[in-house]
């Protein structure tokens, strides 16, 4: 049940003297890591197997996977405001990386589950500009941090920590665990910087893979054919954009210690010289630097996983694990090398679509797999409804406890609506909205340049290469899928104009057209 706001504000005293002589609710941990692909999460099988993360699998093992989450606006920040609002990008105000900062006094999840009685923290990566409220502790990074001796902002004090970022991260967040107030239940956002760009594994992990060369994606050299300007006119390919002296460690990074630069330069200066020496060009250079990607972007992955696993060690050691709900997932997906590229944005399934994995012992069957269609908007209503605090009006999700339970009510979501928004900055990806269902993908790609429709049979095209939209094959299905765009667009309150803040920057927005299934403008 959804309550206006007035009403959850003037509850929430009642809720938390009511609410703590209730029987014992649920403590939350809610890991996030930043670009985490679910290909790159062994538990979900990927065909080029990239990696093992025998720890995020054990979550899968003890819990209940999630095959079909999916983000609104593949973006960090944006990604960040919908999880702790459970509201879409138009209506928390937070549309892009740019030029966004966040209204912290509108209503979310820690500031309902910390009037309810709970000690909240956040700690790590946070990447909304203003500083947090609604928690008891936070200690983030400013911006995006570094990976190498980071400093991060404690209740408004910054301090810069010795180590790397992942490890850091964890043992900021086993020490609020262990001085909190073991009386009151907790919600602990433990967010990780890892692996975000320009993906820099921890010391003792560079040489993880032993040099492996890994299996190629069929689409890392898509030319785009028989599809729009957007995708012809972007600019995140490993082959171009992708930077050789800092993406791929041709140079050294900056904040290293001169004893943590020696183990650094002892891995990469004679890999790098072996490289350098070969003069690639074309293809070979592309395939190398997938390669170096690769062995960068999995070994932050690694430190992920591994610190999951202290995590998960110290829920066991003290007791916690049996009352304790561990989420893993990402803020959104990440090409990795599908169609040639690297980052997100994209309505396509490497970018939307993220890992969800969660465990509570004794109330989620173990091993369980979930195939609706369930996203990031899901998850706050879905902590106030574990904990009995009434959800307010204004959050545009749904709660995944029946899913959780095993069950999927016949209303449940069988199309999910996703906008992108931020242009040119920083990938130069064009704005666009659509929707994705089980088969499905309809995007409409918009800007003062462009106005084009793009439909994917995932079923039969499953990399999203051939684009069907005008194929007389398909055409109910077309009609139907751009019908339910507009419907959704008109139950979500998307607003015809956008807000010209939403692109980032000064310029005037592009104005979405109301098209119909034949791709000409509706009056």
């Amino acid at each position: 049940m959804k309550l206006p706001i007035l009403v959850i504000i003037a509850t929430a005293a009642f809720l938390a003297e009511a609410l703590l002589a209730a029987p014992l609710r649920p403590n939350i941990l809610f890991i996030m890591s930043d670009d985490h692909a679910w290909q790159a999460v062994s538990a979900y099988g990927e065909s080029r197997h990239l990696i093992q993360t025998p720890n995020l699998d054990r979550l899968a093992r003890e819990g209940m996977r999630f095959d079909r989450c999916l983000v609104n606006n593949a973006l960090c920040g944006p990604s960040r405001a919908s999880i702790i609002t459970g509201t879409y990008s138009h209506i928390n105000g937070f549309y892009n990386n740019s030029n966004c900062r966040f209204d912290a006094s509108q209503i979310t999840l820690p500031k309902l589950l910390q009037q309810a009685g709970y000690q909240t923290a956040v700690i790590g990566k946070w990447h909304l500009e203003s500083d947090p409220t609604g928690f008891d502790h936070w200690e983030i990074l400013p911006g995006q941090g570094i990976y190498y001796n980071p400093t991060l902002i404690r209740n408004g004090q910054r301090i810069k920590h010795p180590g790397y970022v992942t490890d850091i991260i964890t043992d900021l967040s086993l020490d609020w665990m262990k001085q909190r107030d073991p009386a009151k239940p907790f919600m602990l956002l433990c967010w990780q910087k890892a692996p975000h760009r320009s993906w820099e594994p921890a010391l003792r992990d560079l040489d993880f893979d032993h040099d492996r060369t890994y299996a190629l994606p069929e689409s890392l050299f898509d030319d785009y054919s028989g599809r729009g300007l957007a995708e012809h006119d972007q600019n995140m390919t490993i082959a171009e954009t992708m930077r050789l002296n800092e993406d791929c460690k041709l140079t050294v990074p900056r904040d290293l210690t001169p004893e943590q630069q020696r183990v650094w330069e002892a891995y990469y200066t004679p890999r790098n010289a072996a490289f350098l020496k070969k003069n690639l060009t074309g293809r070979a250079l592309t395939e190398w630097k997938y390669n170096r990607f690769m062995h960068d972007y999995l070994g932050c992955i690694k430190g992920v996983d591994d610190n999951v696993g202290r995590l998960l060690k110290y829920l066991d050691d003290t007791g916690l694990a049996t009352n304790t709900m561990v989420i893993y997932s990402s803020d959104q997906g990440f090409f990795l090398g599908e169609h040639g590229w690297f980052d997100k944005r994209w309505i396509f399934q490497e970018s939307a679509r993220t890992p969800l994995l969660i465990r509570w012992p004794g109330q989620i069957r173990a091993g369980s797999v979930n195939k609706a269609l369930v996203s990031n908007l899901d998850f706050a209503e879905t902590f106030l409804d574990l904990t009995g605090v009434p959800v307010p009006d204004r959050m545009q999700g749904h709660s995944l406890v029946p899913l959780l339970q095993g069950t999927t009510p016949a209303d449940w979501r069988n199309a999910f609506y996703y906008h992108y928004y931020e242009y040119p900055a920083d990938h130069h990806v064009r704005p666009h909205y659509g929707i994705i269902t089980d088969h499905y993908t309809l995007a409409h790609f918009y800007a003062p340049d462009v106005d084009y429709w793009e439909l994917f049979d995932r079923e039969k095209d499953p990399g999203e290469m051939r684009n069907i939209y005008g194929d007389p094959a398909y055409a109910r299905i077309q009609t139907n899928l751009v019908q339910e765009v507009f419907r959704q667009r008109m139950e979500l309150k998307e607003p015809a104009q956008d807000d010209p803040r939403a692109f980032g920057g000064n310029r005037q927005s592009p104005t979405p057209l109301k098209t119909g299934a034949d791709n000409t403008a509706k009056p």
